[in-house]
């Protein structure tokens, strides 16, 4: 019995490491942060991404009219959820597309914390708010026309980013040098110093534009930008440890393309 009790057990042993293995694995390979309050399976995977689809298409079917049965059904408010699902979903498939060894269910940015939802949700009720009792403040269709440019631009540079930097890239701060890290300066990083951080930046001053939303606009703003300040000092300190002279010059030499952060 007791032989019979350790074989299963090393079996069970064994198809933990062939899951952990498995391509459709959501536990990564190299040591990242998992905050653990969403389940890390592919369960929860697929079902976030189906939820990110669902919110897409309705936030798709409100910018080009297929649903507009309620006054705050608008083609920006459409817009803003669609971008917003997009993003979600592309950070997690990008991850899994060319990081693999660091996707997991946190990929998403969807645990971003309270500030975050809380900003989200503070940018969607001022826009109600103010469609309500001031629509006239909503009529400006070139402010929107330029948010969703922006929007559409900062999404390119983000993915454009994690791309390009593929395993160096990490969506937290790496304290740690690895033997496959490599100072990335070619590509977009020839041009901007922060790539994903500025892309994220004009994403999100974009929905704002989008919405016209004012008050949330210099919201964003502030919090955006000292939250990079903070991220890209820190980070850099970081860098020029792995790095030392060679980040130096790269960091002098080009610039992050954030408003006010050299």
């Amino acid at each position: 019995m007791s032989t019979d009790i350790a074989a299963n057990f090393e079996e069970r042993l064994r198809q933990r490491e062939r899951l952990q293995s498995h391509a459709l694995s959501t536990i990564p390979s190299v040591d990242v942060r998992i905050a653990g309050n969403l389940p890390n399976t592919p369960l929860s995977a697929a079902t976030i991404a189906f939820s990110l689809g669902t919110v897409f298409c309705f936030g798709l079917s409100i910018l080009v009219g297929g649903l507009s049965a309620y006054w705050w059904m608008t083609y920006q408010l459409g817009f803003f959820i669609a971008a917003w699902a997009a993003f979600h979903f592309g950070e997690f498939a990008v991850t899994a597309g060319w990081n693999l060894e660091k996707c997991s269910v946190e990929s998403f940015l969807l645990d971003n914390g309270s500030m975050y939802h809380i900003a989200n949700g503070s940018a969607i009720l001022e826009y109600i708010v103010t469609l309500y009792f001031m629509p006239s403040l909503k009529t400006r269709f070139w402010v929107s026309i330029v948010g969703m440019i922006m929007v559409l631009v900062g999404q390119f540079m983000r993915s454009a980013a994690m791309i390009h930097a593929s395993t160096n890239f990490s969506h937290s701060l790496a304290f740690k040098k690895l033997d496959s890290h490599r100072l990335v300066t070619d590509g977009i990083y020839a041009w901007c110093r922060h790539p994903s951080y500025a892309g994220f930046f004009y994403w999100a001053m974009g929905t704002q534009l989008v919405l016209q939303n004012p008050l949330c606009f210099i919201l964003y703003f502030v919090l955006l930008w000292r939250f990079f300040y903070a991220r890209t000092r820190t980070e850099e300190r970081t860098l020029i440890k792995f790095f030392g002279d060679e980040y130096v010059k790269y960091r002098d030499s080009v610039g992050t393309m954030i408003p006010f952060i050299p």
